[in-house]
């Protein structure tokens, strides 16, 4: 049986998502059951989906092998999007003036808990 504090997390840093665009899609599995969260996000049609089920899959691969806790019974304790550093780039606009544009960067961290004992 876990401890209450029975808890994996997966953190990926650098992520080229805009942190808003990721938030939301980890505000729709914020809560929910592991393998629910599998599924909506194999079916969400946005590009940040891709990275943040690979980031869920690594923190219950962590969850299984390093804790041993059964992967059917884990739920998402925390999933957090952070904003990370930007790429500063410059385009030429009209009449010889330039335009700043900001390429975003996330961290994204998700915790996985034992259900059992949340």
């Amino acid at each position: 049986m876990a401890t209450p504090a029975m808890q994996a997390k997966a953190t990926a840093k650098f992520l080229r998502v805009p942190p808003r665009k990721a938030r939301r899609v980890v505000d729709v599995i914020r809560g929910k059951r592991v393998d629910r969260a599998l599924v909506l996000l194999q079916f969400t049609p946005l590009s940040a989906a891709k990275a943040i089920e690979k980031i869920l899959r690594s923190a219950v691969a962590n969850a299984e092998n390093n804790f041993s806790m059964r992967p059917d019974n884990l739920i998402i304790a925390k999933a957090i999007v952070d904003g990370g550093p930007s790429f500063k780039r410059v385009e030429a606009r009209a009449r010889g003036q330039a335009g700043f544009k900001r390429k975003r960067m996330s961290h994204v961290t998700i915790v996985v808990a034992d259900g059992e004992s949340v």
